[in-house]
């Protein structure tokens, strides 16, 4: 007589095996649609970068002792990794579990809603850093000379595409419908961008806003991707990294927390 087995008792709240098979899952995916997502990932911030750096820089030669066209070089990468993540989070995971119902088929698996949502979390911070480097690549030919804190930057861009990425996916969890989405892209992602420091410093605005702008996570950004081109400021630049990862362990909580209720509850 064969003895009854007990079933398998999820002892971490984050199974690896889960974890990586969504990711995998993820991975696979982008195979098929690479180059259409890479193309609007890299070409728009790149545009931004041409356009506003001979379009500005032809009227301002430096900012903060820096040729213009490095300031704005440096600072795009961090509204490309804003782009690549923040929007993914949002559409991607909408599409995915209200019209598509892959959720339901994924979450029939042995995953659970914190496992499916930080392995698509972790594919979106991961593109975020690489495509974070491209405007980057665009300023070297163009005048800006490489150093070895640049090999930082796809980290930088990774930490910071978590947090976007997690908020993006909240916003899909909350909102009532995927028209929504154009209340978020004005009301608070353009505001996040123009009070970041990526097209011109902020110290020309009243305190109290240069202090808003601490709140910002891609303010927190920006900084430091400047710092790892131009020179590491280590109390300043770990205070940047903490704020940042703050916000992505703030908006992982309020991402799983809403997609569990939308799937789960």
């Amino acid at each position: 007589m064969s003895a009854v087995t007990a079933p398998e008792t999820r002892l971490r709240a984050v199974e690896p095996t889960a974890f990586a098979g969504v990711f995998t899952r993820e991975t696979t995916l982008f195979r098929r649609v690479w180059r259409s997502t890479t193309f609007g990932s890299i070409v728009e911030p790149t545009i931004n970068l041409i356009a506003f750096g001979f379009g500005f820089g032809a009227l301002v030669s430096t900012v903060q002792g820096i040729p213009y066209v490095q300031f704005i070089g440096t600072g795009v990468v961090a509204s490309a990794v804003l782009f690549s993540s923040v929007f993914a989070g949002m559409f991607d995971t909408y599409v995915k579990r209200y019209y598509m119902k892959t959720y339901d088929g994924i979450l029939a698996t042995p995953v659970d809603v914190p496992e499916l949502f930080l392995a698509e979390a972790a594919w979106i911070a991961v593109k975020s850093g690489i495509y974070g480097c491209a405007p980057l690549l665009v300023a070297m030919v163009f005048g800006l000379p490489p150093s070895w804190g640049m090999l930082a930057i796809p980290f930088i861009g990774m930490l910071t595409g978590f947090g976007f990425a997690f908020m993006g996916q909240w916003f899909s969890g909350i909102v009532p419908s995927i028209d929504s989405f154009s209340y978020v892209q004005s009301a608070l992602v353009t505001p996040l961008l123009l009070l970041s420091g990526v097209f011109f410093p902020l110290t020309g605005f009243p305190s109290w806003v240069q202090k808003l702008a601490e709140l910002n996570p891609l303010y927190h950004c920006v900084q430091l991707v400047r710092d790892a081109v131009f020179g590491w400021n280590p109390v300043d630049d770990l205070g940047h990294v903490l704020a940042l990862t703050v916000f992505a362990v703030v908006m992982g909580l309020l991402a799983v927390r809403a997609l569990q209720r939308q799937l789960i509850d």
